[in-house]
């Protein structure tokens, strides 16, 4: 197949690149580095079957000339990590809906497949676990900016569901904490990445709050299986799934699991999230997916458990991290 990944020098689009390349399919990236990394690609260079494109989404020429000839569309160009929205919510707002109603409409246009990718913050601050697919979302009010990433994914399912109700091909993923090589504390991954490179280099490992906050970690392989499937079964159209690992880790244990595999003499420091966020951050207690949809309609299920999967990404981030 020809397949279009946006976003995909990105932490998960690269593994979905590689993953597209393996399995014999023509890639082409867009991505326009401002959280992705061309390292992340590097080695798809020169490969016949793999294009790169360093540009916007919001380039609509561009998506014009590149999207009729595309059998299948991954949309995964975003404003990620926590931080970078709070940091320029203008320019996340418009990358995450502008960009995904451009694509969206090409892809319309020509009637190609998509999987958009979205996120586990569309669940907001909701205390009910776990999450599943059809249940309300609880967010803060808009003058606090961390809620504006919820909404902004939040539109970009409206506009997908929007499409699907016209006859589009279109499935949604809904991402649970991501990990693995290619991490980066500025983007996706970034509290896995922070613990890894703080204890490598025996720096204080810096767990916000009480350290009480849970997460479910998802190794990469698992994200981009899911991903895949998302984007051949039948069943997947019109659908939101959650692809994630339900198995719940509180965020001082993952900081202790990270110490141990890592042989590191860090300290582990509680830090105020008004340390690292500004003052008003809100955060969420607990993020739990249900993944019984996705099991029943894509046959998703996550493999690769959290010691696992940490050791195999604390080897990368030992090569590629500067200690």
């Amino acid at each position: 197949m020809r397949v279009l990944v946006t976003g995909g020098a990105g932490y998960i689009g690269s593994h979905l690149a590689d993953a597209l390349i393996k399995r014999g399919d023509e890639v082409l990236v867009i991505d326009n580095l401002s959280t992705g990394r061309f390292e992340n690609i590097r080695h798809l260079q020169g490969h016949p079957a793999f294009r790169f494109i360093n540009d916007t989404i919001l380039n609509e020429s561009l998506l014009e000339r590149m999207i009729p000839s595309r059998d299948l569309i991954f949309h995964l160009a975003a404003a990620v990590g926590v931080r970078n929205v709070l940091k320029d919510p203008l320019a996340a707002i418009n990358t995450n809906v502008r960009g995904t109603e451009a694509v969206l409409d090409h892809a319309f246009r020509y009637w190609k497949r998509i999987v958009i990718a979205s996120t586990s913050e569309i669940y907001g601050k909701a205390s009910h676990v776990p999450f599943r697919e059809d249940d309300d979302r609880v967010l803060g009010s808009t003058a606090v900016t961390r809620w504006s990433y919820s909404m902004s994914k939040a539109i970009d399912e409206h506009f997908a569901f929007a499409y699907a109700a016209k006859g589009l091909p279109v499935s949604i993923v809904r991402y649970f904490n991501s990990y693995g090589p290619r991490i980066d504390e500025r983007g996706y991954g970034s509290v896995v990445a922070n613990f890894a490179r703080q204890a490598l280099r025996g720096d204080p490992i810096t767990v916000h709050g009480d350290g009480k906050q849970s997460r479910c970690f998802t190794y990469i392989s698992d994200t981009v299986v899911g991903t895949l499937l998302a984007g051949e079964a039948e069943g997947a159209i019109g659908e939101a799934f959650n692809i994630g690992n339900p198995t719940e880790t509180p965020v001082l244990e993952l900081a202790q699991t990270m110490k141990r595999l890592a042989r590191s003499k860090s300290p582990i420091q509680f830090v105020p999230y008004e340390a690292y966020y500004g003052a008003g951050f809100e955060d969420t207690r607990r993020r739990v997916p249900a993944i019984d949809k996705a099991k029943r309609l894509l046959g998703f299920q996550p493999k690769v458990g959290l010691d696992s999967g940490l050791r195999k990404t604390l080897a990368w981030c030992r090569e590629h991290y500067r200690h």
